[in-house]
């Protein structure tokens, strides 16, 4: 079974779910780890983790990836979201990009419910703080899609960095953003 499931991942026509669902049996049948997986079919273990993610998904958004109409992209957005459905079907209809939606489940998990702006209001910063330190974080929070709060100390050389995460995924998100896809 093992031998048959490789052989299929190594079609290069496979969808995200088909590959997802491949994994997941491995790790089923077989009793493999996602590492143990990731090096049988030479991938990496966050590889394999981020496609088996999407199993997670409610069944309406996994059928959008598997009929092609969401990308591994929209889908990854969407994991850990509660609102998955609806915005998986406003980003088809709207033919929205990652990025959009990405802003949309941030929007979603922040609570606002009108329309954004382009940029989303901040609560008021100290005056003192350095527009380099303010133009930094906002660069944080689009490259990571979450909350982001940079907080200098007394002397302005140091400070702490704190990005706000709802779920595991979303801190695994995180951290294969910071590494590069290396964890």
């Amino acid at each position: 079974m093992a031998l048959a499931l490789i052989e299929n991942l190594q079609r290069e026509d496979l969808n995200p779910i088909e590959e997802a669902r491949a994994y997941q049996r491995l790790s089923e049948s077989e009793g493999m780890t996602q590492a143990e997986i990731a090096r049988l079919v030479d991938k990496s273990r966050s590889h394999v983790a981020n496609f088996q993610r999407l199993l997670s998904l409610p069944a309406d958004v996994v059928r959008l990836v598997e009929k092609g109409d969401l990308s591994m992209g929209h889908a990854r957005a969407l994991i850990g979201c509660e609102d998955a459905e609806d915005i998986a079907g406003q980003a088809v209809s709207a033919q929205m990009s990652v990025r959009d939606v990405e802003k949309l489940v941030r929007k979603k998990m922040r609570g606002e419910t009108a329309p954004a702006p382009r940029r989303a209001a901040r609560p008021a910063r100290d005056p003192a703080q350095d527009a380099d330190i303010v133009a930094v974080q906002d660069h944080l929070e689009e490259f990571l899609g979450l909350p982001v709060k940079i907080q200098s100390d007394e002397d302005p050389r140091s400070g702490t960095v704190t990005i706000k995460y709802a779920t595991l995924d979303q801190l695994d998100l995180v951290c294969q953003r910071l590494t590069g896809g290396a964890i």
